[in-house]
């Protein structure tokens, strides 16, 4: 008997020592999804692609912002899981069983199942928005699509819809987690039920990227760091995705919802910038997303969802260059050529993984007398300039030179009073290019754009405005407008439920 231990015990450091000199000799591959965003003029053809990614690489699932058919064609037979997006735009409409399974019968039918469709994503954060008329209809819609899949018999389909991380109105430390008041029971709980009856996961697009600082950079790129120290758990983190993380697990519990599956439908970080932007660069890119596939593969989970693996896409496939700044024309882990910007660890056949082109320059941080201002772009829409203004007022920034009788009132014209109040949100919350986002109708510049007696403030102190730790710019309405949404939405309900009985 003793004899039987011992070979045993002998076959077992063997067996140890082996998985050691293998381990150390060879580089995992790893599985994760990536979106497949089109925003470009030089890509290759989709068949090419989904050639690509099925012989060249471990990526085993895309995410897709339409139900592009070119697309979906393409991937058939591939085994590539494939989440495709119904635009903003057509919510409403498909919150109606008919218009529903009409939706389903044209983009998902003519490929299901030969094309592994897998999700189906509602929109994209719809909530950050501000469109009460959409997000009234967003869970009617995904429940109406529910139903068509049902009866179509492709019940394997999971409906979903992807949120920034402005949904919360705190997150940092991760326990003070929350859903931005009035959202809460109103807007969250319902589809947090949805998902927990259906069993499809909740949507969320957490960026360290857009949260970082000079000092917390490490924290956000996985790299060794102090961390940040929870006081109601006791967790120090040491990863900012896994903060983020925990704090929409805080938000969800808060809720009665913290057994409900949560999936990374976004995250990234862009390669190159624009000439001195903090923190991007080639480097950077590959730590960070080099260090989240290996994260989100180890199924080790967060401190608050310990030995979970999170199924994860990153942004994005491919650089795209119809995109409005360098840096979000930089996402992508392949260049349209299909030739890798780097390697995360996903592409086979022994491929040398590490930037494939020379390391850029050392970063030169911008001049301390570098000013830039916040305008509207010359494309955005009257709507959303209002919007903006709208959104910009309710959140404690001084608008009152816009006012009848204030310095900035004159010219009194919307792009105008939407140029001041956008700029003072954008330095009130310490000038990032994300403050500047404003749903895409903003854009940075570094004229100043006071003129006469209106001075652009370029600095406000004092004024203290709750945000994400990703340092969402989405907007969000006012309690007022929170009640008429939660109001719209209930009517939206029934209104769905006289049309399906």
């Amino acid at each position: 008997m003793a004899t039987s231990i011992k070979v045993f015990s002998l076959f077992i450091i063997l067996f140890t020592c082996e998985i050691d000199v293998f381990s150390s000799t060879t580089t995992p591959a790893y599985s994760i999804g990536v979106n497949y965003g089109t925003v470009a003029n030089n890509l290759p053809p989709p068949s090419q692609v989904a050639a690509f990614l099925k012989t060249k690489t471990t990526i085993d699932r895309i995410k897709l912002f339409d139900a592009n058919a070119d697309i979906l064609k393409a991937f058939a037979n591939t085994g590539i899981a494939v989440t495709v997006t119904v635009g903003n735009g057509d919510i409403p409409s498909l919150a109606k069983l008919p218009a529903a399974q009409s939706w389903i019968a044209n983009n998902i039918l003519p490929f299901h199942p030969q094309t592994k469709i897998n999700y189906i994503a509602v929109g994209n954060e719809i909530l950050a928005t501000s469109d009460k008329f959409l997000i009234a209809h967003l869970l009617p819609a995904m429940k109406a699509l529910r139903s068509a899949l049902d009866s179509a018999n492709a019940s394997t389909i999971k409906v979903s819809t992807p949120h920034s991380l402005g949904i919360l109105s705190a997150s940092e430390p991760p326990s003070s987690g929350k859903f931005r008041k009035g959202y809460d029971e109103a807007i969250f709980a319902p589809i947090l039920e949805y998902h927990r009856q259906t069993k499809s996961p909740f949507m969320v697009n957490p960026y360290p990227y857009f949260g970082f600082r000079p000092e917390t950079l490490n924290y956000a790129l996985f790299k060794p760091n102090a961390g940040v120290f929870d006081p109601v758990t006791g967790v120090n983190y040491t990863s900012m995705f896994d903060a983020q993380m925990d704090a929409v697990y805080w938000a969800m519990k808060k809720v009665g919802y913290q057994d409900v599956e949560i999936l990374v439908a976004e995250t990234g970080w862009p390669s190159a910038g624009d000439p001195g932007q903090p923190g991007v660069n080639l480097e950077n890119a590959l730590s960070y997303n080099g260090n989240l596939v290996k994260h989100v593969n180890s199924g080790k989970g967060t401190p608050l969802m310990p030995n979970r693996t999170f199924e994860t896409y990153i942004f994005s496939l491919f650089n795209e260059n119809l995109k409005p700044s360098i840096s979000e024309q930089n996402f992508g882990l392949f260049r349209p050529d299909l030739t890798p910007v780097y390697d995360v660890g996903i592409l086979r056949d022994g491929q040398v993984s590490g930037p494939t082109s020379a390391p850029p320059a050392a970063e030169v941080p911008p001049a301390e007398s570098t000013k830039n201002w916040c305008i509207p772009r010359l494309d955005a829409s009257d709507a959303a300039l209002q919007a903006n203004i709208d959104y910009v007022c309710s959140t404690g920034v001084d608008c009152r030179p816009i006012q009848p009788g204030g310095a900035c009132f004159d010219p009194n014209t919307l792009r105008s009073h939407a140029a001041y109040a956008m700029n003072s949100y954008y330095q009130a919350n310490g000038r990032h290019d994300f403050n500047c986002d404003f749903s895409h109708s903003g854009v940075i510049t570094s004229a100043d754009p006071s003129y006469e007696a209106c001075s652009y403030p370029y600095e406000v102190e004092g004024v203290k405005l709750e945000k994400s730790v990703a340092g969402d710019s989405r907007r969000y309405g006012s309690g007022a407008e929170i009640i008429v949404v939660a109001c719209c939405l209930l009517l939206a309900q029934l209104y769905n439920m006289v049309i399906i009985f």
